[in-house]
């Protein structure tokens, strides 16, 4: 028997004593899996020492994941498998903004603040409000919509990431008013460089990647009777929009900042942007 069809045995014996169960999207993903990793084994002639190098990259990103660091997503963002799924999942319906990836610092109780609050607790920079409206596909305002807001601090860290920091720096939500607007201020946030001292750095390395993402805020925007969208806002014009680390950059989401001449306002910094959210 060749060695072709000695492999091709072993996967159809493979397939056949996992995807047999009632579950019929079980039986389908993981037989397609199967048929990729070993036909993806096949087609490069994996050796066992490449095999063995692979499980140990993947057993170190395991032991990664401590605390709130997850390397497996930062894995999954950085071969743009994240951005893939994301796309799979929510493409833009009538208008609708368009989602981005979540990445892997999201801290899921954020503080609530008060609409035209700051989430910045600490922290020196340019200073900025943001402002604009949830609205439905159809213009109509959403009251009562929850905007759930991240970024890092201008040491280019996530507040989870530094102990130095306050636990919700440049994080809160807060609720839309009845006509559907909502403002906060904060610090304009700048470009920085994914964790690169774990497995995912050392594989940018290899790649000869750079780490860095471009200045972005996230947002989850949610209301009753909407579909939630988890996106990003990026900075127009940074430097790293055409090559972020995590292949998150989209064109409906890049923004432009606009100085601010309003002196009541006392920020130097000001940006309009409306979200749109489908039923």
């Amino acid at each position: 028997m060749t060695q072709t069809n000695s492999n091709q045995l072993l996967l159809d014996q493979v397939i056949a004593a996992y995807s047999r169960t009632d579950n019929e999207r079980w039986n389908t993903v993981i037989e397609s899996l199967l048929r990729h990793l070993h036909g993806f084994a096949n087609e490069v002639g994996l050796r066992p020492e490449e095999w063995w190098t692979a499980i140990d990259f993947l057993t170190r990103t395991g032991q990664s994941c401590v605390g709130p660091r997850q390397e497996f997503i930062l894995l999954s963002d950085a071969l743009g498998l994240s951005s893939a799924v994301d796309n799979l999942n929510n493409a833009t319906m009538g208008g609708a903004t368009e989602s981005a990836v979540t990445g892997p610092f999201y801290a899921p109780h954020s503080p609530h603040i008060e609409n035209g609050g700051s989430i910045a607790l600490a922290g020196e920079g340019e200073t900025v409000l943001i402002r604009g409206r949830v609205l439905a596909t159809d213009g109509k305002p959403i009251a009562g919509a929850e905007l759930d807001i991240w970024h890092t601090s201008p040491n280019q860290l996530y507040a989870v990431q530094d102990k130095n920091q306050p636990e919700m720096n440049f994080r809160g939500k807060l609720r839309t008013t009845a006509d559907g607007g909502f403002a906060f201020r904060t610090i304009k946030p700048i470009a920085y460089p994914v964790p690169v001292d774990g497995p995912v750095g050392q594989l940018l390395g290899k790649a000869g990647r750079h780490p860095m993402r471009p200045a972005h805020i996230h947002f989850i925007v949610s209301a009753e009777g909407y579909r939630s969208v988890t996106t990003q806002l990026f900075t127009r014009g940074d430097e790293y929009i055409g090559s972020d680390a995590v292949f998150g950059v989209k064109d409906s989401l890049l923004i432009d900042y606009q100085r601010n001449t309003d002196r009541s306002l006392a920020v130097d910094w000001l940006l309009e942007h409306d979200f749109v959210l489908a039923g």
